[in-house]
Protein backbone atom coordinates (compact mmCIF):
# COMPACT_ATOMS: atom_id res chain seq x y z
CA UNK A 1 0.00 0.00 0.00
CA UNK A 2 1.34 3.43 -0.89
CA UNK A 3 1.95 5.89 1.87
CA UNK A 4 -0.17 9.05 1.89
CA UNK A 5 2.07 12.04 1.22
CA UNK A 6 3.12 13.86 4.37
CA UNK A 7 1.25 17.07 3.52
CA UNK A 8 -2.06 15.14 3.60
CA UNK A 9 -1.24 12.51 6.23
CA UNK A 10 -1.77 14.77 9.24
CA UNK A 11 -4.82 16.61 7.90
CA UNK A 12 -8.08 16.39 9.84
CA UNK A 13 -11.30 15.48 8.07
CA UNK A 14 -12.31 19.17 8.22
CA UNK A 15 -9.07 20.21 6.52
CA UNK A 16 -9.48 17.52 3.84
CA UNK A 17 -13.06 18.68 3.23
CA UNK A 18 -11.85 22.27 2.84
CA UNK A 19 -9.14 21.16 0.40
CA UNK A 20 -11.76 19.29 -1.59
CA UNK A 21 -14.03 22.36 -1.57
CA UNK A 22 -11.18 24.53 -2.87
CA UNK A 23 -10.51 22.08 -5.70
CA UNK A 24 -14.22 22.22 -6.51
CA UNK A 25 -14.17 26.05 -6.49
CA UNK A 26 -11.16 26.05 -8.79
CA UNK A 27 -13.17 23.89 -11.19
CA UNK A 28 -16.28 26.11 -11.11
CA UNK A 29 -18.49 23.93 -8.87
CA UNK A 30 -21.59 25.70 -7.58
CA UNK A 31 -23.28 25.85 -4.17
CA UNK A 32 -20.55 24.06 -2.23
CA UNK A 33 -21.46 23.05 1.33
CA UNK A 34 -19.48 21.10 3.93
CA UNK A 35 -21.70 19.20 6.36
CA UNK A 36 -20.05 18.03 9.59
CA UNK A 37 -21.62 14.66 10.43
CA UNK A 38 -18.83 13.60 12.79
CA UNK A 39 -20.35 11.73 15.72
CA UNK A 40 -23.72 11.52 13.95
CA UNK A 41 -22.81 8.63 11.64
CA UNK A 42 -20.20 5.91 11.86
CA UNK A 43 -19.09 5.81 8.22
CA UNK A 44 -17.61 9.31 7.69
CA UNK A 45 -16.92 12.68 9.31
CA UNK A 46 -17.69 15.20 6.56
CA UNK A 47 -19.88 15.48 3.50
CA UNK A 48 -18.80 17.86 0.77
CA UNK A 49 -21.82 18.64 -1.40
CA UNK A 50 -21.70 20.57 -4.66
CA UNK A 51 -23.49 21.06 -7.97
CA UNK A 52 -22.37 20.98 -11.55
CA UNK A 53 -24.01 22.87 -14.42
CA UNK A 54 -24.26 19.80 -16.66
CA UNK A 55 -23.67 16.07 -16.46
CA UNK A 56 -20.36 16.63 -18.24
CA UNK A 57 -19.38 19.24 -15.63
CA UNK A 58 -20.35 16.82 -12.81
CA UNK A 59 -18.08 14.13 -14.29
CA UNK A 60 -15.27 16.66 -14.79
CA UNK A 61 -15.52 17.77 -11.16
CA UNK A 62 -15.35 14.15 -10.00
CA UNK A 63 -12.34 13.47 -12.21
CA UNK A 64 -10.46 16.58 -11.03
CA UNK A 65 -11.14 15.97 -7.34
CA UNK A 66 -10.14 12.34 -7.60
CA UNK A 67 -6.98 13.23 -9.56
CA UNK A 68 -5.96 15.86 -7.01
CA UNK A 69 -6.38 13.43 -4.12
CA UNK A 70 -4.73 10.60 -6.08
CA UNK A 71 -1.68 12.81 -6.63
CA UNK A 72 -1.37 12.93 -2.84
CA UNK A 73 -1.85 9.15 -2.77
CA UNK A 74 -5.33 9.47 -1.23
CA UNK A 75 -7.55 7.15 -3.25
CA UNK A 76 -11.31 7.02 -3.25
CA UNK A 77 -12.36 3.70 -1.80
CA UNK A 78 -15.63 3.94 -3.73
CA UNK A 79 -16.78 5.96 -6.71
CA UNK A 80 -20.39 5.69 -7.83
CA UNK A 81 -22.47 7.42 -10.48
CA UNK A 82 -19.74 7.84 -13.07
CA UNK A 83 -21.94 6.24 -15.73
CA UNK A 84 -24.52 9.00 -16.09
CA UNK A 85 -23.18 12.05 -14.23
CA UNK A 86 -26.40 12.91 -12.43
CA UNK A 87 -25.03 12.22 -8.93
CA UNK A 88 -21.44 11.16 -8.34
CA UNK A 89 -20.31 9.95 -4.93
CA UNK A 90 -16.61 9.78 -4.05
CA UNK A 91 -15.86 8.05 -0.75
CA UNK A 92 -12.51 9.03 0.77
CA UNK A 93 -13.42 7.43 4.15
CA UNK A 94 -13.18 10.55 6.35
CA UNK A 95 -14.97 12.64 3.74
CA UNK A 96 -17.67 11.73 1.24
CA UNK A 97 -18.05 13.98 -1.78
CA UNK A 98 -21.48 14.33 -3.40
CA UNK A 99 -21.45 15.99 -6.82
CA UNK A 100 -24.94 16.60 -8.18
CA UNK A 101 -26.42 17.79 -11.40
CA UNK A 102 -28.42 20.68 -9.94
CA UNK A 103 -31.86 19.12 -10.58
CA UNK A 104 -30.90 15.94 -8.72
CA UNK A 105 -29.56 17.96 -5.81
CA UNK A 106 -32.89 19.73 -5.32
CA UNK A 107 -34.71 16.39 -5.37
CA UNK A 108 -32.50 14.61 -2.80
CA UNK A 109 -31.91 17.68 -0.58
CA UNK A 110 -29.05 16.23 1.51
CA UNK A 111 -28.57 19.54 3.31
CA UNK A 112 -32.20 19.38 4.44
CA UNK A 113 -31.77 15.78 5.56
CA UNK A 114 -28.79 16.82 7.70
CA UNK A 115 -30.18 20.22 8.72
CA UNK A 116 -29.24 19.74 12.39
CA UNK A 117 -25.58 19.08 11.54
CA UNK A 118 -23.22 22.07 11.32
CA UNK A 119 -22.96 23.31 7.74
CA UNK A 120 -20.46 25.61 6.12
CA UNK A 121 -21.15 27.26 2.75
CA UNK A 122 -18.02 27.70 0.69
CA UNK A 123 -17.73 30.83 -1.40
CA UNK A 124 -14.90 32.39 -3.29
Amino acid sequence: MKQIKKEFRDKSSVELAEICAQIALDNKAEDIVIVDVQGRVSFTDQFVIMSGRSTRHVLGLAENIEAAFRSKKVKASTAEGLEDGMWVLLDFDDIIVHIFYYEQREFYDLEGLWNEAPQKKITE
